[in-house]
């Protein structure tokens, strides 16, 4: 069985347990690029992330596709990640494309307002959309204008801070003020390979179905 097909049978019931089965949601999926990063995606790790993510999508999208954005002081919006394209995703679509600007300093506003872009203004849709966000450490407070703008919109942030940086402007999202809705969740793995996969979507999907329900009754979701 292919490592997709494993983990796709881990996501199925961890989404059990938390009462998501029937949900259907577009997923993304921002990776940060910015110099600090460097060693996670040479050893392996990233393209690790996006298998992981992919599974997640594959059990929540029709179509089984996760967008994908990079960022470091700019940012790409790549191709969908698919079951078909997963294998050598980060190498073709990520390293070695010239067009993608990498080992920067980090931006997240600029690639956040695109996912809103993308999500609320191009392609708008009654699903609901859970966006898992990978970040090294060192964001900037400016986070805090898109989400805020955000919150009435269905799009859910799931931040995941990863190795041994400051967190300080991720902790924060829970007493986050002026939202119509809490819409961002903020976890911190050390060392995201040595995370199960059952560990990993038990909390990567942790905050999502209380989102849901509260979008619900506050009919940002239909």
């Amino acid at each position: 069985m292919s490592s997709i097909s494993l983990r796709k049978e881990k996501v199925s019931i961890v989404l059990e347990k938390k009462k998501l089965s029937n949900v259907k949601a577009r997923v993304g999926l921002v990776l940060d690029i910015s110099g600090s990063m460097r060693k996670l995606y040479k050893s392996g790790e990233v393209q690790k992330v996006v298998e992981r993510v992919l599974a997640v999508a594959s059990q929540f999208d029709d179509d089984g596709a996760l967008d994908v954005w990079v960022y470091d002081n700019e940012f790409s919006r790549l191709p969908e990640a698919t079951e078909m394209n997963f294998e050598g995703y980060v190498d073709q679509h990520i390293l070695n494309n010239e067009k993608v600007h990498k080992f920067g300093r980090n931006d997240e506003p600029t690639v956040m307002e695109d996912v809103i872009q993308k999500y609320i203004r191009e392609d708008s849709s009654d699903d609901p959309v859970f966006l898992v966000f990978i970040n090294d450490g060192g964001c900037k407070a400016g986070i805090k204008k898109p989400i805020v703008q955000s919150s009435d919109k269905p799009i859910f942030w799931q931040f995941i801070g990863v190795g041994d940086s400051n967190f300080d402007v991720l902790k924060k999202l829970d007493v986050m003020e002026g939202r119509f809705i809490d819409n961002a969740n903020f976890f911190h793995i050390l060392d995201i390979d040595k995370l199960s996969d059952e560990e990993l979507y038990d909390q990567l999907l942790d905050e999502f179905p209380m989102w849901l329900k509260e979008a619900k009754e506050k009919r940002v979701l239909k």
